[in-house]
């Protein structure tokens, strides 16, 4: 074999890390060994009618494959974990997304356990309903609504304050009711 077919041979597929990301035009800059790339698009697992954003970041590891080892021809065709990005789960039965800031996303198949934390906020928008199908939805602090509905009943436990408008009760406004008095007459309404 002559060396210019042996260069391209070695060229078809390399490992680079990511010296630059260009996010308006979805590509990077890759430095592997000696070579520094041109800017690149960087792949993704879909972009049709289904499509994902999760742009590469400075310092990731990626593979290029250069089309028929000529390196100016190079496209990124995935990530590889690195001691600087290692792995952010550990089990064949999860899938797990992190954030730079530290929120992360975890489906764990063996526990059938879904956990998001580490964000501030967290906002589901639908046009129709959102439903909860479980036996228990736990608030562990404070829940606020601009209405509510409760259709089958329940309990209240510590002190409740009612302002700013009537709080009826089969049919009965409580803070204008009034019961017969002993007399014959009836008592005041409720102070």
């Amino acid at each position: 074999m002559n060396a210019e077919l042996i260069r391209l041979l070695e060229n078809i597929l390399r490992v680079g890390v990511v010296i630059a990301v260009d996010e308006e035009r979805w590509c990077v800059r890759v430095q592997s060994g000696e070579l520094q790339t041109d800017w690149l698009r960087w792949n993704t697992t879909r972009a049709g009618a289904f499509s994902i954003w999760v742009p590469p970041s400075v310092g990731e590891q990626v593979w290029l494959g250069c089309i028929g080892g000529n390196p100016e021809t190079a496209v990124i065709i995935g990530s590889l974990y690195s001691n600087d990005h290692p792995a952010p789960g550990s089990s064949l039965k999860e899938i797990v997304l992190t954030a730079p800031d530290g929120a992360s996303f975890r489906y764990d198949a063996e526990a059938s356990e879904l956990e998001a934390q580490g964000m501030k906020t967290a906002h589901i928008k639908a046009s129709a309903s959102v439903t909860l199908d479980t036996p228990v939805v736990e608030c562990t602090d404070h829940l606020k609504a601009r209405t509510f509905e409760l259709t089958e009943g329940g309990t209240m436990k510590g002190n409740v304050t009612h302002s700013g408008g009537s709080l009826s009760s089969n049919g009965k406004v409580l803070h204008t009711h009034k019961h017969p008095g002993d007399s014959g007459g009836t008592t005041g309404a409720p102070l």
